[in-house]
């Protein structure tokens, strides 16, 4: 897989789960363990992509 082809699959995962984040969000009975720890992934996969895209 070349670098871009991985960076835009991290930018796709990172949309996936704000998505799920954002449904999560608005459902009265969601696991807020959940929604913290989807949005560390969230944030994990943000640097990922700003540390391998070229500046």
């Amino acid at each position: 897989m070349s670098l871009h082809a991985h960076i835009e699959e991290l930018r796709r995962k990172h949309e996936r789960l704000s998505e799920e984040v954002e449904v999560a969000q608005r459902t009265p009975s969601a696991d807020p363990h959940r929604i913290a720890e989807m949005k560390k992934q969230k944030l994990r996969l943000k640097e990922e992509i700003h540390r391998l895209a070229p500046t």
